[in-house]
């Protein structure tokens, strides 16, 4: 318990980083009665697994339905996470299948959890505490201890081309040569993310407990909910990706739509399978949010 409520203290969603709040729009998409069941899609070829038929159901209502709190603020739906789930299920049919409801089904088996094939909140619980000690800074901070910063002159400045918007950007020397070498196959793999030469740019990397500590005064907001007191980004190995972004919301906005458009864009998705090759892990709640476990902290 002491673990859990660490992960939730240290790495709760942050506010966004630019000095000004992007402009809420229009909702993403309308969620599916309640009192009727949603229509199905067209389920792709060889992903009818005999049974859990109501399963497949229940996951399909509760993609857009369900009302949690997986990261300290309410959410609807896990629709923005069924990438990550997909990739933890190694699973390519899509959440309302009979398929992905079978795949679930073992995984909770093997975990421990009640194995009814449905997505629930100790489900996801339970795939995110595995997904958030992938990470060097959150093993860390469930020990109680906030690493120091590295000395700035041992940083790399990332390129113009590099930065969104041209900002001046820091990073560890290898993490910068890690994001690089991912990059570069990203846009050699996936044409509609070359297409977007703002794609992977960084918006932010190394940020200084100074800095942060400064934002904390002036926005009030550093309760570990809204933005954590001992970022990542003080290690010089996190890395702010642009991903996409929904219209009227800035690429880094926390809002239900921004980050279901982002889940749902290529250069997102093509990250959740790939990064890992290149040592990066994520921060499930924020799309853009990606720390390289190629060193310490």
């Amino acid at each position: 318990m002491v673990t859990l409520a660490l992960l939730a203290a240290a790495c709760g969603p942050r506010a966004p980083s630019p000095a000004s709040e992007p402009t809420p729009g229009p909702a993403a998409s309308s969620f599916p009665s309640v009192d009727s069941p949603p229509s199905a899609p067209p389920t792709p070829a060889g992903c009818n697994a005999p049974g859990l038929a109501q399963a497949a159901l229940a996951n399909l209502r509760s993609l857009r339905t369900l009302n949690w709190s997986p990261f300290g603020r309410p959410e609807t739906g896990w629709e923005a996470y069924a990438p990550r789930v997909a990739r933890e299920l190694g699973q390519a049919c899509p959440p309302h299948s009979t398929a992905f409801a079978r795949a679930l089904a073992t995984w909770q088996a093997r975990h421990g959890v009640s194995p009814s094939g449905e997505m629930t909140a100790a489900t996801f619980d339970r795939m995110k505490v595995s997904w958030q000690m992938q990470r060097p800074f959150v093993r860390l901070s469930a020990s109680r201890i906030c690493p120091a910063p590295p000395p700035e002159t041992t940083l790399a400045q990332a390129s113009p081309r590099e930065s969104y918007g041209g900002k001046r950007l820091l990073a560890r020397p290898r993490a910068l040569a890690a994001y690089r070498r991912m990059v570069a196959a990203a846009r050699a793999e996936e044409p509609t993310i070359a297409a977007d030469p703002r794609n992977l740019t960084i918006f932010s990397a190394y940020r200084s407990p100074d800095y942060d500590a400064a934002r904390c005064v002036r926005d009030g907001n550093c309760d570990g909910v809204a933005r954590a007191t001992c970022s990542p980004h003080r290690t010089g190995l996190a890395f702010d990706l642009y991903v996409g972004q929904a219209p009227g919301f800035g690429p880094d906005s926390t809002a239900e739509p921004n980050r279901l458009r982002q889940s749902q864009t290529p250069t997102y998705r093509w990250l959740v399978a790939n990064a890992e090759r290149f040592g990066f892990v994520n921060y499930p709640f924020e799309p853009w949010h990606w720390e390289w476990a190629g060193e310490a902290p």
